[in-house]
């Protein structure tokens, strides 16, 4: 298996999601974003991606120039196609038509010499279950800390 080396992920996708199903998708980029997000200049504030004309488009994406070019304009934000097999991009399809489901992006990471996407199938978590989530982080932090203290003593 490759090395992965993850530039960046989406915590905000895990609090306010349940991922499903996960996809690795290749990204269509140009040389000097690849080499920004080699220096980890990536955010994925309010980004998704949607089944439009049978391709994968990820939006909101944001990507900062590469400081060091000096010809070429890139828009930071601008719309780009992800590259999924016909199979997985009808599956996504079939899914995403069904109440509630949407294509979110959990990790950008290198494989290989290569900028790969994990997405995410989600659900959107209602606000009982994140704070469900939230109880029981803080119940395992309580016995962690009492567990540590029990030690200490012993």
């Amino acid at each position: 298996m490759e090395n992965k080396i993850i530039i960046a992920t989406n915590r905000k996708a895990y609090r306010d999601y349940i991922i499903e199903e996960k996809y690795e998708a290749g990204i269509s980029l140009k040389g000097s974003e690849v080499k920004s997000i080699r220096n980890r200049n990536v955010n994925f504030k309010d980004s998704y991606a949607a089944v439009k004309k049978g391709e994968v488009t990820l939006y909101n994406l944001h990507i900062s120039p590469y400081e060091k070019i000096g010809y070429e304009k890139i828009i930071p934000d601008r719309d780009r196609k992800l590259l999924l097999k016909r199979r997985e991009i009808n599956r996504i399809m079939g899914r995403t038509t069904e109440r509630g489901y949407t294509i979110v992006p959990l990790k950008i990471y290198l494989k290989g010499k290569y900028v790969k996407v994990e997405l995410g199938l989600a659900k959107g978590k209602k606000k009982y279950d994140k704070r469900r989530d939230i109880i029981k982080r803080d119940q395992e932090r309580e016995q962690e800390r009492a567990l540590k203290e029990y030690k200490k003593g012993v």
